[in-house]
């Protein structure tokens, strides 16, 4: 069983995210979403919401990416993989910090294939795929 204590979804644009938004909710997840249309007071709000762990699931584009440090993320989704190469390690450093196990999932489609390997390189790493037993891991 994977215990999610909370989880970072993050889009490449702002109707991804709001579509992705009404697609959970339309399935019964709760999830909030944050972009960078909408006002300072709304984003406070919805920030202090996922802190106090009112919120769990966050959809956001990389106006979440640096910066901001949330101590109980365990799980960083990339739904879409970053336009910017940099933007990949701020993202999947939102999860896992304060000393705690995090990880961090891509979804991929054969497109983004060169660009997962591009990220491999530049990071010097692997990156592996998605065990069957993602508890696992955390």
């Amino acid at each position: 069983t994977l215990s999610i204590t909370q989880a970072v979804i993050f889009c490449n644009t702002r109707r991804k995210v709001d579509q992705l938004t009404e697609d959970m909710t339309a399935k019964n997840f709760t999830v909030s979403a944050m972009h960078e249309e909408m006002d300072q007071r709304e984003r406070d709000m919805i920030m202090k919401q996922f802190r106090s762990g009112s919120s769990r699931v966050l959809i956001t584009t990389d106006l979440l990416a640096r910066g901001i440090g949330v101590q109980q993320v365990s799980i960083v989704i990339n739904y879409d993989l970053p336009s910017i190469r940099e933007d990949y390690i701020h993202r999947i450093g939102r999860g896992g910090r304060f000393g705690r196990k995090g990880v961090a999932i891509n979804f991929i489609t054969d497109g983004d294939r060169r660009a997962l390997q591009e990220l491999e390189q530049h990071y010097h790493t692997t990156i592996e795929e998605m065990p069957c037993n993602v508890a696992d891991l955390i």
